[in-house]
């Protein structure tokens, strides 16, 4: 009987495997034809070539088991460039994956992206490159996970030299926060400063955008793994404007920016390295852990910050750090390890629409209740400084 049971079930796989339908495409049009047919476990291969500015939105569904996948006929060499005033790929169902695609050369002429994964659920984008893409918009991120979807995964893509753009962007809204977003084993590099005049715009990974109304939203993404390598474009390597995310074993060198906490509460920085660069971590909100980082050679290796408000029932462009735990960090070889309250008394007037973001305008409710201890300093001019 066990004998028949498995006959029966390879022979149900065998079927089903059968069944599964592999598509080459060497067009845009050939691929809209194509999205209707599209069923769970079926592929579609993208034929090696030079592309522009396609419109492809896929809301198949495959599932755990069976994948929907897109992908380059040869990593690498299925290649889009040129001018683009629309996103390039948009993908909206479950459990599709797009991998192999290289974008280089790209000018986003409008506000928008070149892949997004919008109200999808489990789709990843794996093994794609991003090489030195213009936007010319400000705040034009080039992947952007939106919508109310979860269990995204963007992992083992190459973001080099892109122009006056955001890389990777999980955008969060009133309505909708994409949940449980993996952002894995990427690598940014090479990204020069951006040319808007305020000087933003320029985050290799932004979770949330506005922190003042936005920031108690739990997005719970996960960064972990990835490199940062001369990042240059902004003040903030990543910024994190949402709560409940984790930073995990990232590894940063020589970035003239930091892991900033610019707004939410009940974040997780651990075991991170933090090698040259202008800074390390940034820390504003409530009930941060930071612990296991490993920072060397920066000028102030973790700074909390002064705020206009406190707690996480008040409103203000600055949450002061408070109720956070760092612990266990190894800083070593730099001008200060621990600063407790950056930016006193900093003067905010004018610089922010206080209509549109309700907040006080100077800095100067200091950090408070903080806990610090277990940290190790070699070769710091000063360990702790409080102001």
């Amino acid at each position: 009987m066990k004998k028949i049971i498995l006959c029966y079930l390879i022979v149900c796989t065998s079927y089903q495997a059968i069944l599964a339908k592999s598509y080459k495409v060497n067009s845009e049009k050939e691929f809209k034809t194509v999205i209707p047919q599209l069923l769970a476990g079926d592929e579609v291969i993208i034929a090696n070539g030079n592309y522009n500015n396609w419109a492809i939105e896929i809301a198949s569904k495959g599932t755990k088991a069976k994948t929907i996948l897109v992908r380059a006929q040869e990593s690498g060499k299925v290649v889009f460039s040129g001018d683009m005033d629309q996103i390039l790929f948009k993908l909206t169902g479950d459990y599709i994956i797009l991998s192999g695609i290289t974008f280089k050369h790209c000018i986003l002429l409008k506000n928008g992206g070149l892949i997004e994964l919008k109200g999808s659920q489990s789709c990843q984008i794996t093994n794609c490159q991003f090489l030195e893409n213009t936007v010319k918009t400000q705040f034009t991120p080039l992947v952007i996970v939106s919508g109310s979807g979860a269990n995204n995964k963007i992992d083992k893509c190459t973001f080099t030299a892109n122009v006056d753009n955001q890389d990777l962007q999980v955008k969060i809204t009133k309505e909708t926060c994409p949940q449980n977003t993996l952002i894995e084993q990427n690598i940014f590099t090479n990204k020069q400063k951006v040319s808007w005049k305020n000087g933003n715009g320029g985050e290799c990974v932004q979770i949330g955008q506005d922190p003042v109304l936005l920031g108690l939203q739990a997005a719970k993404s996960i960064v972990r793994d990835n490199r940062f390598i001369n990042c240059n474009g902004e003040s903030e390597v990543i910024s994190n404007k949402s709560s409940g995310n984790s930073y995990l074993k990232n590894y940063f060198e020589n970035n003239d920016g930091e892991l900033v906490m610019r707004g939410g509460h009940d974040c997780i920085i651990d075991g991170n390295i933090f090698n040259g660069g202008t800074g390390g971590i940034r820390v504003n909100g409530t009930g941060h852990t930071i612990t296991n980082n490993k920072i060397s050679n920066i000028k102030t290796a973790i700074r909390l910050m002064y705020g206009m408000a406190k707690g996480k029932q008040e409103i203000g462009f600055y949450i002061a750090a408070s109720n956070c735990i760092i612990n266990n960090n190894q800083i070593s070889n730099a001008t200060t390890g621990i600063l407790v309250g950056d930016s006193k008394d900093a003067d905010w007037k004018g610089k922010f629409d206080t209509i549109r973001y309700p907040s006080p305008v100077i800095q100067s409710i200091a950090p408070f209740d903080n806990k610090i201890s277990g940290n190790t300093f070699s070769d710091t001019k000063t360990e702790q400084v409080n102001q």
